[in-house]
This record gives structure tokens, sequence and C-alpha cells, in this order.
């Protein structure tokens, strides 16, 4: 494998792994401020851009960093917009 690809790879578990710790602490806390539907949403538009530039320079690590985090944002988004909704029918 190229030294290339090893760091290429490494930066996406990494990037993954900070996902994941996102996540955990977002349903751990119960988590719906504005500030972390924002900081999803953000991440939802950015991580569409990084697949895209990935498909233009067919770079597969990218790709894969930028899906994984695509589909990661988008189920947090969907729980704090979900328990938003659930917080404001209880008030």
């Amino acid at each position: 494998m190229k030294f290339e690809l090893i760091i290429a790879y490494s930066a996406t578990v990494i990037s993954i792994s900070g996902r994941f710790i996102f996540m955990y602490l977002l349903y751990t806390k119960k988590s719906t401020n504005i500030y972390s539907l924002i900081f999803s949403i953000m991440n939802l538009v950015s991580s569409s851009l990084w697949i895209t530039y990935s498909q233009i320079i067919l770079d597969r690590p990218l790709f894969v960093r930028g899906s994984s985090d695509l589909i990661l944002f988008s189920i947090s988004t969907i729980y704090i917009l979900r328990n938003r909704s659930y917080e404001s029918n209880i008030v």
C-alpha cells in the first residue's frame, strides 16, 4: 500500500471516529440546542461538497470520509430535529 493511502485512510478513520464521539455525546447529553443543529447542517453541506470534490479528483478515501460524514450527520440532524419538536410539544 502506498504511503499516501495510509495517510489518507488514517485521516478518514480519525475523522469518522470523531463523528461517532459527537453522536455519542449528542445522544447521552440529549443536546438539541440550536448550536448542535447548526453544526450538523453545516457539516451536511460540507460533506456533500467533499463528496463532489472527491469524485472530480477521483479520491476514494476522501469519498469514503465524505459519505460516512454525510450519513452520520444526517442521523444526528434528524435526531436533533425530532427531539426539538418533541420538546416544543411538551411546553
